[in-house]
């Protein structure tokens, strides 16, 4: 059965970083493009950051863009979200999400284009 699991999150300072992780289990990584997404409270899920199959290839959101960082490891199966200069409005449940797309160039992230969820992890960032 394919899961996605995310971890890292935590209560953090403004200015602070985290390191988010998302963890696959009953299927391969290798193969599938890998979403980060939020959603804050009273808000819509967006799209964070996104990297390809091969790891060649990331998108990112015009609000993280050159403070988050994101990428893989295939053989340990975990892709990670490197979230430096975290700021109370990047505050919300982070989950991780899968694409099949095995030769894909490129990867944006319309949440809508993920069948594959994990369940989410909290990140406050607070003061």
């Amino acid at each position: 059965q394919l899961q996605l699991v995310e971890s890292g999150g935590g209560l953090v300072q403004p200015g602070g970083s985290l390191r988010l992780s998302c963890a696959a289990s009953g299927f391969s990584l290798v193969t599938f493009t890998i979403g980060w997404f939020r959603q804050a409270p009273g808000k819509e899920r967006e799209g964070v950051s996104c990297v390809t199959s091969n790891g060649g290839s990331t998108a990112y959101a015009d609000s993280v863009t050159g403070r988050f960082t994101i990428s893989r490891d295939n053989a340990k199966n975990t892709v990670y979200l490197q979230m430096n200069s975290l700021q109370p409005e990047d505050t919300g449940i982070y989950y991780c999400a899968a694409q099949f797309r095995p030769a894909q160039a490129l990867c944006d992230i319309p949440p809508t284009q993920y069948p594959y969820w994990g369940q989410g992890t909290q990140v406050t960032v607070s003061s």
